[in-house]
């Protein structure tokens, strides 16, 4: 056992936060849970274990997320705890990094093999089970027999033939359901397998005493436990198979990372494998190979593919400087980069962490389902004994007492089977799995359930002007000279050596216009505040404000004028003089993105208030407002960085809903603050830690598709939640009340069986249709 204080991580737990450095966090892979009752127990023995803060058990992925104080207990005590509840346990792999497969081959093979068996078990099922329902339809002969119709045999072999068949299938096929029925009744527990096993035990049990006692032989129905069995057999298969499918997304996630890298070492060219790549190597990325590796472009031009990152669909062009994303794809030129993130820092490995997180998360809504299934099974094997007393009874005295004993037992099977919770337990869990899976290949990364629900329940927008609205760096937007290439090459040639935004703007523009950059600078000197000075080929250059020029004894009258326009749409103006003269004026601004207005007005469509928020000038953010399509009276201006969280909390005070947009360190605040978080990918670590949804591109538009996302999830949970609590209570009280309806007489309970399995498939083929989203 180690403690999370230490520099490294034990294998199997990571540091729980560093909130909070005496914890420790372990996820175990849990095996044995059928239902939401299953997942209930071993979560309450785990919080029961010394030293344990917090535990969380998903059904759907079967994981269970411990957070503990290694002083107190360790992980093996953890997986202890489990077994006493009567489930198995084991340590899931150190931390998620790509090039080090957390789903192993061994686990992927042991799943396959799973699958495999299921489906030889389902098979040996429908084969006997087939037959056996030929025999019972066309060797049976109605009989009535004290006021009852039932079937009986038309050969006397043929009652010991159905029995053996129906044997086979139900201590076979069923056995699945039999141990782990005994597994829980040994650790004082009831889950939905002790349902299904106790009815078909009692169905078997019933036909048995039939076949060997001659005066019991109208009450023969071989059948209902076969069927019982196969049916729900073939449901668990369904129900596998589809979650299999439901986490198809994080499976492709790690699939992206490259084994090897071409690294420079030496002076040579050599393949390494990914896990032997340091931060600070220089790696070489040939067309149409996937970046290694997190870093920056060294040398040479390319469009890169990053669109099962981000969702986006067009290659961004990449030159030196820019940032790569490891597992995206190299599509045209040659690039040499340097790598600045590796194994669980890089972005795919957070990716693939915030995704598992999400999936093993519960929403508030689950608390719902969770009350319920804990308390379901006890209840329902209540109802089964009262409904089977009460039928008993009321034949006996009122009906027909022959037939007391097989009204009551076919009631009693009918209501155990029927009322299994499992369709309640997969309900939120399978939803969270296949929308968060869904979210990843769009690039929108859901943190955690909570996180969805508080998103699909906003119903005003904040969005933090830079960075988020606009392009988040300064940029050429005007030029006012005769002759405006000239000014700028002149200007950029002063700027060259600057570190300030603007010139660096202005070198940048001179660069994308070709401008040849090669003539002599000499006695560069910055004016703090005001500008620089430079000699550039010989002539005596200034750059800088108004004031400046002016102090320096330089006439700008003629180009006041330009200056007032420009300052009035939000621009930084600089003026450049050569020799003592003004000669020009050149405007800079953070450009808006070309998306930002589209984004504004389908998150309008979706009836949300939009809000700005900036700490510029009135005058400059309502300009930027009304070019994006924010009303005035929705702009907070001049707000300072402290101030953000403030202003959220003012929206949240008049009764709103509110969702934080951003993407900087000082938005970390008001994104914690704000009822839902979301941060731009192309931002900080911290404002992405603080967010409750991370968009890895830095388009807005993702915003609005982040929100229907959510909406869409919560519209899939509340169905899936209706559709299991309503099935049960429909069929339960049908069930019950199965002898006043001919349909129901005798097949009551296979009916149940079916309807069962149906419900568990039913929910989790709504889930998946979150697969599909788009917009």
């Amino acid at each position: 056992m180690t403690q999370t204080n230490t520099d490294k991580a034990a294998p199997g737990y990571r540091q729980a936060g560093e909130q909070d450095a005496q914890t420790a966090e372990v996820t175990l892979l849990l095996e044995g849970m059928t239902c939401a009752s299953c997942a209930a127990r071993i979560e309450r023995n785990l919080k029961k274990a010394p030293g344990v803060e917090m535990a969380a058990v998903n059904l759907a992925t079967e994981r269970g997320v411990v957070t503990y104080h290694p002083q107190q207990v360790d992980v093996a005590g953890l997986i202890g705890a489990v077994e006493r509840a009567g489930y198995g346990a084991r340590e899931l792999p150190p931390e998620s990094v790509p090039g080090e497969n957390r789903e192993s081959d061994a686990d992927t093979l042991q799943r396959r093999q799973d699958l495999r068996h299921k489906r030889s078990i389902l098979i040996l099922g429908v084969a006997l089970t087939l037959p056996l329902m030929v025999m019972m339809i066309f060797f049976m002969q109605p009989v009535t027999m004290g006021g009852l119709t039932t079937l009986m045999p038309l050969y006397a072999w043929e009652p010991y033939v159905l029995l053996l068949v129906s044997l086979v299938v139900w201590s076979v096929v069923g056995w699945t359901f039999h141990r782990s029925a005994i597994n829980a009744l040994r650790h004082g527990a009831v889950n939905m397998d002790v349902l299904v096993s106790m009815g078909s035990t009692v169905a078997i049990a019933a036909s048995t005493a039939a076949t060997f006692v001659p005066s019991l032989q109208g009450n023969m129905y071989y059948d209902i436990p076969a069927m019982i069995v196969t049916l729900i057999f073939l449901g668990k298969y369904l129900e596998t198979r589809a979650k299999g499918r439901a986490s198809e997304a994080i499976k492709k996630l790690l699939g992206l990372q490259p084994h090897t890298a071409h690294a420079l070492r030496g002076g040579q060219i050599i393949d390494l494998p990914i896990e032997r790549v340091a931060v600070g190597d220089t790696l070489e990325v040939r067309p149409g190979e996937r970046v290694p590796l997190d870093g920056r472009v060294l040398e040479g031009v390319s469009a890169i593919d990053e669109s099962l990152l981000t969702g986006e669909s067009l290659p961004v062009d990449k030159q030196a400087g820019d940032a790569l994303m490891g597992a995206t794809v190299n599509t045209t030129g040659l690039l040499r980069m340097r790598v600045e993130k590796i194994g669980g820092d890089t972005m795919l490995a957070q990716i693939v962490r915030l995704v598992e997180q999400a999936q093993g998360s519960k929403a508030p809504i689950q608390r719902l389902a969770d009350q319920v299934s804990s308390i379901f099974v006890p209840a329902v094997l209540v109802i089964a004994a009262l409904s089977f007393i009460g039928w008993y009874l009321a034949t006996l005295w009122w009906g027909t007492p022959a037939n007391a004993l097989t009204i009551a037992l076919i009631v009693g099977v009918a209501v155990l089977v029927v009322a299994c919770p499992c369709a309640m337990g997969l309900a939120t869990p399978v939803a969270l799995m296949v929308g968060s899976g869904r979210g990843a290949e769009l690039g929108i990364l859901i943190k955690n359930g909570e996180s969805l629900q508080r998103v699909s329940q906003i119903n005003t927008i904040l969005l933090d002007k830079t960075g988020t609205i606009t392009r988040g760096r300064p940029e050429v937007t005007d030029i006012v000279a005769v002759k405006e290439q000239a000014i700028l090459r002149l200007a950029a040639l002063a700027e060259q050596g600057s570190e300030h935004p603007l010139g660096q703007a202005i070198v940048q523009a001179a660069r994308e216009r070709n401008l040849d950059m090669s003539a002599p600078v000499t006695d560069t000197r910055a004016i703090p505040g005001k500008g620089l000075q430079a000699t550039v080929a010989g002539e005596r250059v200034l750059i800088g404000t108004a004031a400046l020029l002016r102090e320096q004894g330089i006439a700008i009258n003629a180009l006041e004028a330009q200056i007032a326009e420009l300052e009035a749409q939000g621009k930084t103006v600089m003026l450049v003089a050569c020799e003592g003269a003004a000669i020009g004026a050149i405007a800079v601004a953070d450009t808006i993105k070309p998306t930002s207005a589209r984004a504004i007005e389908q998150l309008k469509r979706l009836g949300l208030e939009v809000w700005m928020l900036t700490g510029d000038n009135r005058r400059t953010a309502e300009a930027m407002a009304r070019q994006v399509g924010i009303e005035p009276e929705r702009v907070l201006a001049q707000v300072l960085p402290a101030d953000k969280a403030r202003q959220v909390e003012m929206l949240q005070k008049s009764g709103r809903v509110v969702a934080m947009v951003g993407d900087g360190i000082n938005d970390a605040p008001a994104l914690t603050q704000a009822d839902a978080g979301i941060a731009l990918g192309t931002g900080t670590d911290i404002a992405i830690e603080a967010a409750d949804i991370a968009l890895v591109k830095g388009n807005l538009e993702q915003v609005a598709t982040a929100i229907l996302l959510s909406k869409r999830m919560m519209r899939i949970i509340k169905q899936n939640l209706a559709w299991a609590f309503g099935y049960n209570i429909v069929l339960i009280p049908l069930a019950i009340l199965s002898p006043l309806l001919a349909i129901l007489t005798i097949y009551a309970p296979v009916l149940a069986a079916g309807a069962m399995a149906f419900s568990s498939i039913t929910v989790v083929l709504n889930a998946l249709r979150l697969r599909r989203f788009s917009r």
